[in-house]
């Protein structure tokens, strides 16, 4: 089974109302959609750029007002998932629930139903700076294409969790993220090619760019969208099947062959994940 896969990479910079965010995000699934995606992957935190909008009064609005436009947003990325037939995982937006922040990636079905998976491991500037709170709950997302896992950013960078979601069938993880210096980028992009070679899945990856210089914690962006692969021989020595252009506004596109995952999981040259050593680690399987 093969599907096609389009990665935003998102350019933040400041708006002056919704309908411009609207219009910026109609761009990146127009281009997906001429490209023939049926997935589409946005950033984690893309949706900070609403808070360059302001007040109206000449003051930034602050993260604690993010969730005031999650209405919107979910009627604007159902309708695009709707109207284009396409799986849109629309990054992450903050949302409240019991009065708690919640960093949270929305997966828009076309046929109008809405996934949630809340980001389960959150960094020191969200707890300190932000005040969020972590998922407490882990799910797997069935699709016409089988199953995936949504990942933020940090949360690849903890391998049990990526064990789990291959135990639970997932073949493709989709990790939206958000950096604002190489060293959280790398840190982010070397342990998703780890996640790739040791559970055989494929790792789709995108970040930020362009900068909001009146969001506090969102000034600084480095970012690049990628798939990444397992490191075998059906696929690209360096195990990656397609990238951007680091910092650039743009869009990449490619072909996920899922068969080929199950071939070297079954006689690739080296089988990492038939290959565990369960009676001395967790077999999460069960």
């Amino acid at each position: 089974m093969k599907y096609r896969v389009s990665v935003v990479q998102y350019h933040l910079h400041t708006i002056n109302s919704f309908e411009e965010f609207a219009s910026q995000c109609e761009h990146y699934i127009k281009t997906a959609e001429e490209f023939g995606a049926e997935f589409v992957l946005f950033p984690e935190f893309f949706t900070t750029q609403l808070l360059s909008i302001g007040n109206g009064q000449g003051k930034s609005l602050t993260i604690n007002d993010l969730p005031g436009f999650t209405e919107q947003y979910r009627e604007l990325f159902s309708n695009f998932a709707r109207q284009t037939n396409m799986h849109i995982i629309a990054g992450t937006h903050v949302i409240k629930k019991d009065n708690k922040l919640y960093n949270t990636a929305h997966l828009f079905y076309p046929d109008g139903r809405i996934g949630e998976q809340a980001k389960l491991h959150i960094t020191p500037t969200e707890v300190k700076e932000w005040s969020m709170e972590p998922g407490d709950s882990f799910q797997i997302f069935e699709t016409d294409k089988g199953k995936i896992a949504l990942l933020t950013c940090y949360d690849i960078e903890f391998p049990e969790i990526v064990r789990m979601a291959k135990a639970k069938g997932a073949d493709v993880i989709f990790c939206p993220s958000c950096t604002d210096d190489r060293h959280g980028f790398h840190r982010v992009r070397y342990t998703s090619h780890a996640r790739a070679i040791e559970n055989q899945v494929y790792v789709v990856l995108t970040g930020t760019v362009g900068s909001l210089p009146t969001v506090d914690f969102m000034r600084s962006n480095f970012g690049q969208a990628v798939i990444i692969t397992p490191n075998d021989i059906p696929f690209p020595p360096r195990g990656i099947l397609v990238e951007g252009e680091i910092n650039d506004d743009m869009v990449v596109t490619a072909d996920l062959d899922l068969d080929l995952l199950y071939e070297v999981r079954e006689r690739g040259s080296v089988t990492t994940w038939r290959d565990r050593r369960i009676d001395l680690y967790p077999d999460w399987e069960k």
